[in-house]
């Protein structure tokens, strides 16, 4: 796992929370921003976007991913999450998932002020994970 450094995750952090105000949630209400952190040092920025039909939604971490993927980015050295839940709100399952198969990288989950509550990685998130080494 590549190493991140403070200033970086605190980087990370002000900017999931910062793009949690450009999420599409007119149903919920319940706004998520994510920044997630290439190899090279770029940022790929994520919000979650909600549809009257519920199951056509994307979570802001697929966003994200799905941005970078785009770009050609493969390997990620962190991904922030913000959410309004005061000790940070964590990925659904079909996030862990997406995230999961990118490899084992850090993931922080951050409260609405931008400060990072839960320091963890993307297999622990997702313990007995199914990923690419399962289809060899």
């Amino acid at each position: 796992m590549v190493e991140v450094t403070e200033e970086k995750r605190l980087e990370l952090a002000q900017r999931a929370t910062a793009n949690m105000k450009n999420a599409y949630c007119p149903y919920s209400k319940f706004h998520v921003g994510a920044a997630l952190l290439s190899e090279d040092n770029v940022i790929y920025d994520g919000v979650n976007m909600e549809n009257a039909a519920y199951p056509v939604g994307t979570c802001a971490e697929r966003v994200a991913l799905g941005t970078a993927i785009t770009q050609g980015t493969r390997k990620f050295k962190c991904i922030a999450v913000a959410t309004r839940v005061p000790d940070g709100g964590s990925p659904c399952g079909m996030c862990r998932q997406m995230l999961f198969e990118f490899g084992d990288f850090e993931v922080l989950l951050c409260s609405p002020d931008g400060k990072v509550q839960v320091r963890t990685t993307t297999h622990k998130l997702l313990p007995l994970g199914f990923g690419p080494d399962h289809l060899k």
